[in-house]
């Protein structure tokens, strides 16, 4: 096809700085998980956007920080990675959150980049800022370095998001549609429960949590001997690792209260994203201190 465009952009910028709402507004469905809590998003996620002149394939990547642990090391080295393939990116930075240090330390990364790689820099969040709150991110934005394009937009309200879509668009490559139509992500069906699971177990917890929790799902399968005529149930069990008995407690809550919780509010997002009936089991086990042990970090998947 003729003029048709397809390729790969990457959202960056530093913890909570609204990529993943990003990406899910572009994309149109939810495919990355979000939470107010920083370093929500551990996977390079990513999500398609098919439109009749291109295919653009979004890539969420966690919030690029000074690491604390070797978990904190593999989530920067995945965003490495990712820059080094896609053909845009996009730097966010919140209109509600004066630019600082954590994203100088960003901007810093990016030059190394952006002589081969266009950067468009992208203030999110409109909706929670006024117009000289706007105007002075705009500003602290193209101080920090010169981008192939600057916008203002918001993922919750809509605004300017089909014009950082084109903007976006412009700078892939034309070629073939790299994905078939109609696929909104390529990520594994368990790799998405699992995050669903992690992002309902992240609201409401304490600040010290958020980080040491991690989902692994053991077992994905149809419930046997339903009748033909019954609605078919999928039986998932999942585990959810901590790295103390004190934030197991947590977790669990007074008399399960909260794990039920969990349970109810995730169920409800798996069975929509699986158009199916689910049965959630959940356990909920000690990891010591995973986010610094290699052996474990690969057994729960980084």
């Amino acid at each position: 096809m003729s003029g048709y465009r397809s390729g790969f952009a990457c959202f960056v910028g530093r913890p909570n700085a609204g990529k993943s709402t990003l990406t899910n507004a572009l994309v149109g469905e939810k495919i990355a998980i979000t939470s107010s809590r920083p370093q929500t998003t551990r996977h390079a996620i990513r999500g398609i956007v098919n439109r009749p002149d291109a295919q653009l394939i979004l890539i969420d990547t966690p919030g690029l920080h000074k690491p604390r642990t070797l978990l904190g090391s593999r989530l920067n080295d995945v965003v490495r990675e990712t820059w080094a393939e896609v053909d845009v990116i996009g730097f966010c930075v919140p209109a509600d959150a004066p630019v600082g240090r954590g994203d100088e330390f960003i901007v810093n990364e990016l030059r190394s980049v952006a002589n081969r790689t266009p950067v468009i820099g992208i203030v999110t969040k409109t909706d929670k800022a006024g117009p000289e709150q706007i105007t002075a991110r705009l500003t602290q934005l193209a101080g920090l370095m010169p981008f192939a394009e600057v916008v203002p937009c918001s993922a919750v309200s809509g605004f300017q998001v089909d014009l950082l879509a084109d903007l976006l668009v412009a700078r892939l490559p034309e070629g073939p549609q790299l994905y078939p139509d109609g696929e909104l992500t390529d990520e594994p069906e368990e790799t998405l429960v699992a995050e669903l699971i992690r992002e309902a177990a992240l609201e409401g917890v304490r600040d010290e949590l958020p980080h040491s929790i991690a989902v692994v799902i053991e077992e994905m399968v149809p419930q046997e001997g339903r009748h033909p005529k019954q609605a078919p149930i999928l039986n998932i069990h999942a585990n959810i690792f901590v790295e103390r008995s004190s934030q197991k407690g947590i977790v669990i809550g007074k008399g399960g209260e909260r794990l039920r919780q969990v349970g109810t509010d995730s169920r409800r997002q798996i069975e929509a994203l699986l158009g199916t009936r689910v049965f959630l089991d959940l356990h909920v086990k000690i990891a010591k201190d995973w986010q610094r042990d290699p052996r474990q970090l690969r057994k729960l998947g980084f």
